[in-house]
Parts: C-alpha cells; structure tokens; sequence
C-alpha cells in the first residue's frame, strides 16, 4: 500500500498556516478544527510543522500559556516527509524511530498532503481486516479430501 491510498480515502482538505501567525492564533485554528496539525507555508513552499507537541512544549516552558511569539519560533522547521509513491512498509518505521505523529507528502517540492499515525493504523487495520477475510473465505471453501481407497492387506 502506498502513501497516495492514504491520500485518496483522506480527501484533499490541508490546513496551513503562514510562520508568521501569531501562536496563540494558530493554536486556535487547530482546537476549533479539532487537528492536531498545521503545514507551516510560505511563499508557497513548506517551511515547517506546527504539531501539537511544539504547542505543548511551549506552553511548559511558558508557565501554562502559549506567549506572544509566533509559529515560526517553535515549528519544527525540518519535518520528516515522504512521497505520494512511498510504501507504507517504509514509513511506519519511520514513523515510529522519530516519535512523529504527523508526516508531510511531498512530490517535488509541493505539498500533497499530511498524513497522520492515525491515518498510517487505520490504514494497516483495515488491509489486515480485508486479508483475513480473504483468507476465511478461502479456508471455507476448502475443497473436501476425496476419500481415499482402503488398503489391502
């Protein structure tokens, strides 16, 4: 399975934000829209993520709240990515030894998408569910032994 399956049954929404949006702004957008990220864009190339463990970081160092500073200051300005063409045997690794819950799809230089752990598991469950069905119905129809003549002794 690639990265593009994800994308197809994800549908096309990308939520972004410019680094120069206040945090408190961007921290906004994402309770309201119930996400746990945000493509950081600027001129129209991706510059960074802004996840929700930034936030949370910020918000620790910051006694509680998220200050006056803006997305710039505390996205991550090297995120993992990946392609549209990658196989998910590839990212979930990747995934895993990064402690990255949210992964870029980039094609050349233009951002595709954002794909999610979330998304990375449904997508496995749902293809293990759909091998184990296959695998059922195939058991079930198991052809019968023909009954094999007695020796004689």
């Amino acid at each position: 399975m690639k990265v593009s399956d994800i994308l197809r049954v994800k549908g096309g929404t990308l939520y972004t934000v410019s680094p120069d949006v206040p945090l408190s702004q961007a921290v906004q957008t994402m309770a309201e829209l119930d996400i746990g990220s945000l493509a950081v864009m600027e001129y129209g190339e991706l510059v960074g993520m802004l996840t929700f463990r930034e936030v949370l970081h910020t918000v620790a160092k910051n006694s509680g709240n998220c200050g006056a500073g803006s997305v710039r200051a505390v996205m991550d300005d090297h995120p993992m990515s990946c392609t549209s063409q990658t196989d998910l045997e590839q990212v979930r690794p990747l995934m895993l030894q990064k402690h990255s819950r949210y992964m870029p799809v980039m094609d050349d230089r233009m951002l595709m998408g954002v794909i999610s752990f979330y998304d990375v598991a449904k997508a496995v469950v749902e293809a293990q569910n759909f091998e184990n069905k296959m695998l059922k119905a195939y058991i079930r129809d198991w052809p019968e032994e023909e009954a094999q003549p007695a020796d004689k002794a």
